[in-house]
């Protein structure tokens, strides 16, 4: 008289070994003025490896410092590298001190920089902004 309870068996499809890593690569950062993140991306845009001024073990503001973000980037970029990515577009974003030192580290670390672009968000007169901070 109790029903008997029929336990469906489920099976999880394999996960994909990672990203194809190609010779040809983009490296994403994002300098903000308080840490600096940085993505590498394979050419159709697939996530490969990322860092960040934070996740080296920087902590406060030496996050924020350029010595920070090329560590960052020098760390991600050569593991990339070690898999086999021969050039890199880089794209920079956002107006922290990282900018730059940024891309020495990305030349340091061993890939053909083809070129360098700003990608940061430029409002065309949107809406009224903050009033000057006062420090």
């Amino acid at each position: 008289m109790a029903n008997k309870q029929v336990k469906k068996v489920t099976t999880k499809a394999k996960k994909k070994a990672g990203a194809l890593v190609t010779e040809h690569g983009r490296v994403y950062v994002t300098a903000t003025f308080n840490n600096t993140l940085v993505t590498v991306t394979n050419d159709k845009g697939d996530a490969l490896g990322w860092s960040s001024s934070g996740a080296r073990g920087f902590k406060g503001t030496r996050k924020s410092t350029p010595y920070a973000a090329s560590i960052a980037v020098e760390e991600v970029v050569k593991r990339i590298v070690d898999k086999g990515m021969k050039s890199v577009d880089v794209f920079v974003k956002g107006p922290g001190s990282g900018r730059d030192s940024s891309l020495r580290g990305v030349k340091s670390a061993g890939p053909v920089i083809t070129s360098i672009s700003d990608i940061t968000p430029m409002p065309h007169n949107g809406p009224r902004s903050k009033k000057k901070r006062r420090v």
